[in-house]
């Protein structure tokens, strides 16, 4: 150490007691930040000697510079060499005595703004990439490294700042991002279509010889039977489609992930089969996560799946449960620091290679042979842990097996919820036929769903109006309404192009007639899934849906009643948020 550093050391140290930083914080800002050092003091504080061979070297280099005193009101600019007025596109003259907030403008994140302010205040160095504005109004990305100057006496007199226009760099960044993200919904789209085309394939066939074989009884079922798993296949991909977007409607509850594993134990064993060895290392007493129960036994049941086709005979799938407590390490996870747990499937298969684990998890990529997976196994199983404040991780070794964790963070709510599978305890029976049986309100924009629920009911026995659209369901009701006949219940699709959605008809319904339950039907929405009503006052019947789940839902909402109705007051204050 030269006598220079000791001086300026023994000088800045003095500066502690008066509210000035830490020897520690000027030097060296340690392990959570980039390290800054002090290399010298400045004992010439003063700008008027420019003849020197640093200013000349300052003056002449392309990298733009600045410094700005904090000595003054407002830290405004001091100097600025040629290559910043190159930059901005300014004269000296606009620049000196201007506080550097002149180069920010309309798309100028806050964020980076307030990191420089904190910078200054703190008197700590800083490097961050900002969009600036030149003189002329064009913005461009300038990459600013700021750290303090000191004098002998340790007074901060300056800070100084280096500049770079990266904007080629951020826009050749931007168009990469962009055309990986039109290669993956390429990828994705052509895919779905594959898929779907080979379904229609199936149920157009199936239609055709179902039509020449209306006859022969046994040909007709065998060809319905086909043409119905046909569609149910199309069912389950638009689930997953909709898992791995993260716009499934989830209904989470608190869960205890070992009680809920072991519960449907012999489904895994089912699905593993008899030539593969099954192990659970499920935790005791572990702590209750918040999920959807339903959708975490198809995430399992797919992950279970792929581990089973990875597997020969004789090999062994082990299913683990256990605590992680993350803190340090939390951000490079992307995760809050906090207690989660973890959910591990692991094999003892081929295993994957390193560049076939990157892609895992991409719509549609699989390395199953055609006609053994869809490639949205993983995809929806990463969306479904996402949308649940989790992470999906995956390791695999080629020809050492494969492990998938599935981390859900730790529900903070002490009370603890056994796993209640939705169910409304009603069944479907059939309701005697008069003028006084239930009448029920069909709002259905596609005509065949509408005919389709309008036969099942009135099959059952309910007398039922169909209205093509919001508009058309509110004049309906408003109607029965004046004419003393209300309807029992409105069953009505989100999604109606054209004017008011099922929500705000549900709403209005529920302002006219609070006893009306109202029933929504979806089958892809981002109001449901995203944005539903705070009251939960609605029921809601996923498509597609089964005749028996339609009639099991009016019934169970006609005995309910509606839900919509006052039943207590909030208080002025509000539940706790955290």
């Amino acid at each position: 150490m030269n006598d220079d550093e000791n001086t300026s050391k023994t000088s800045l140290s003095r500066q502690m007691s008066a509210g000035q930083p830490s020897l520690n914080d000027l030097e060296t800002l340690g392990d959570r930040e980039p390290r800054h050092w002090v290399q010298t003091t400045i004992s010439d504080p003063t700008l008027e000697n420019r003849s020197n061979v640093f200013f000349a070297a300052v003056e002449m280099t392309r990298m733009p510079m600045i410094l700005a005193d904090p000595r003054l009101p407002d830290c405004p600019i001091a100097f600025a060499n040629n290559a910043f007025l190159d930059l901005t596109g300014y004269q000296a003259s606009e620049v000196v005595g201007r506080n550097c907030r002149f180069l920010q403008g309309a798309g100028t994140d806050p964020n980076d703004v307030r990191q420089l302010r904190e910078a200054i205040a703190n008197c700590k160095p800083v490097a961050l990439e900002i969009l600036n504005y030149r003189r002329n109004g064009t913005p461009f990305w300038n990459a600013i490294f700021m750290g303090p100057v000191f004098d002998d006496q340790g007074e901060l007199i300056y800070f100084f700042a280096s500049q770079l226009d990266v904007s080629k760099r951020r826009e050749s960044e931007m168009a990469l991002r962009q055309g990986q993200k039109m290669e993956a919904i390429g990828q994705l789209t052509a895919g779905l279509a594959h898929d779907f085309n080979n379904l229609l394939q199936i149920l157009n066939n199936s239609l055709g010889r179902m039509k020449e074989k209306r006859l022969d009884h046994q040909a007709f079922e065998r060809q319905h039977l086909i043409a119905q798993q046909a569609a149910d296949r199309g069912a389950r991909l638009t689930r997953q489609l909709l898992s791995f977007a993260r716009r499934t409607r989830l209904d989470p509850t608190e869960v205890n992930l070992s009680s809920l594993i072991n519960s449907f134990k012999e489904l895994i064993e089912m699905s593993v089969g008899t030539q593969i060895e099954l192990y659970l290392n499920l935790r005791l007493r572990l702590p209750d996560v918040k999920l959807d129960a339903n959708y975490f036994e198809m995430a399992l049941l797919n992950v279970v799946a792929n581990a089973r086709d990875a597997s020969s005979p004789g090999g062994s799938i082990t299913i683990k449960t256990k605590l992680l407590h993350l803190n340090g390490d939390a951000e490079a996870r992307r995760l809050k620091p906090g207690e989660y747990v973890v959910v591990t499937v692991a094999d003892e298969g081929q295993g994957m290679l390193p560049h076939i684990v990157l892609r895992a998890t991409e719509p549609f990529f699989t390395t199953k042979p055609s006609g053994h997976g869809t490639g949205l196994g993983l995809a929806m199983v990463q969306g479904f842990v996402q949308q649940s404040g989790g992470r999906l991780e995956v390791e695999s070794e080629h020809q050492r097996g494969t492990s998938i964790h599935m981390i859900f963070p730790v529900h903070a709510s002490k009370e603890q919820t056994k796993t209640v599978k939705k169910n409304t305890g009603y069944k479907a029976y059939p309701v005697d036929e008069s003028p006084n049986s239930p009448h029920i309100l069909i709002v259905e924009d596609n005509a065949d769903i509408a005919q389709y629920a309008a036969d099942s009911l009135e099959e059952t026995g309910y007398q039922v109006t169909i209205a093509q659209n919001a508009t058309e369901a509110l004049d309906v009701f408003q109607k029965a309404l004046s004419e003393q006949s209300p309807f029992s219940a409105v069953f009505s699709d989100v999604i109606m192009p054209g004017g008011p959605n099922g929500l705000v008809l549900a709403e209005k319904i529920s302002q006219l007639h609070p006893q009306t339950p109202v029933i929504l039907t979806t089958g892809y929405n981002d109001e449901m899934s995203l944005n539903a009503p705070e009251n939960n006052s609605f029921e809601v019947l996923g498509k597609p849906y089964q005749r028996s789940e339609l009639i099991d839902r009016i019934q169970a909402a006609l005995s309910h009643g509606s839900r919509s109705g006052e039943s207590r007051h909030t208080s002025d204050f509000g539940h706790a948020e955290e």
